[in-house]
């Protein structure tokens, strides 16, 4: 969709951002306060890493952005839309999230059948139902496995198919849980060939540093319902007495400093102040 022109100059405005969380706090019924008032904007074609320990408040914003969870304060826009009981439904497709275990997100008899669920749930039927499931496999490398049963892949398979289920929507924005977790070097490297090739907006959360730097050419680091760092991913990881601040840990002998910053994506790239 174009973008409206300005009233001024008479050029398309710039699109919203991807994600805009403005003073986002939420305690949950026990009392726990999980967000403190958090500020997040990531524009559209970005790849940023959420990084912090576990209990930061990664999984409470998360959930927050396609309306799994309410606000307590702030408010939370995705995709051009704020997030409400009107819009919940539009932004859930628009904003799809990958959970880090497949079977939370796999279970249908085949392959085929799990991606076709979201868009044939959104209406589409047939051939056209056919081709976006097509297209959403041939996406992620999947293509020859579409009548498979997904209990029969490999667990870097099933992340792979997981990722289809949520492109066949055509989101705009893919926000990942620990996509990396448990996977074996070479079905790690085909995730990320994946990933990398996206023309989306992407939020990865992830403890593997390494996967950040390779895949985000920005990071935001969560600590204790805060945002206590957002940067370009190599200089975020470069600071040792950030990282051992917040509990955050590279492999032994891994330097951030002699890796090449990854290949930006479509959208802009924004630094923190």
């Amino acid at each position: 969709m174009t973008p409206d022109p300005d009233p001024v100059s008479g050029t398309p405005a710039a699109p919203p951002p991807s994600l805009d969380v403005r003073g986002l706090a939420h305690a949950y019924p026990d009392g726990h306060q999980a967000l403190y008032g958090v500020d997040l904007r990531v524009e559209r074609g970005e790849r940023v890493a959420l990084l912090g320990p576990n209990g930061a408040g990664k999984t409470t914003l998360v959930l927050h952005l396609n309306g799994v969870l309410t606000a307590g304060a702030g408010s939370v826009r995705a995709a051009g839309l704020t997030i409400g009981p009107r819009t919940v439904r539009e932004v859930r497709r628009r904003v799809g999230i990958v959970f880090q275990d497949p079977d939370d997100q796999l279970f249908m008899p085949t392959v085929r059948e799990d991606v076709a669920f979201g868009p044939a749930n959104a209406g589409l039927r047939g051939a056209e139902l056919a081709d976006r499931v097509a297209e959403a496999l041939d996406l992620v490398g999947m293509g020859a496995h579409a009548d498979r049963a997904p209990h029969h892949l490999s667990l870097g398979q099933r992340r792979r198919v997981c990722v289809a289920t949520v492109l066949a929507t055509r989101p705009e924005v893919l926000v990942l849980d620990e996509p990396s977790s448990h996977l074996d070097p070479a079905s790690r490297r085909e995730l990320a060939d994946v990933l990398r090739a996206l023309d989306l907006t992407v939020l990865m959360v992830t403890h593997d540093l390494p996967y950040a730097l390779e895949l985000c050419p920005r990071s935001v680091v969560l600590s204790e319902g805060v945002i206590v760092a957002d940067g370009p991913t190599g200089t975020v990881l470069a600071d040792p007495e950030l990282l051992r601040r917040h509990r955050l840990e590279l492999p032994f002998g891994f330097d951030p400093r002699a890796v090449p910053p990854p290949v930006t994506g479509p959208g802009p790239h924004r630094e923190s102040s």
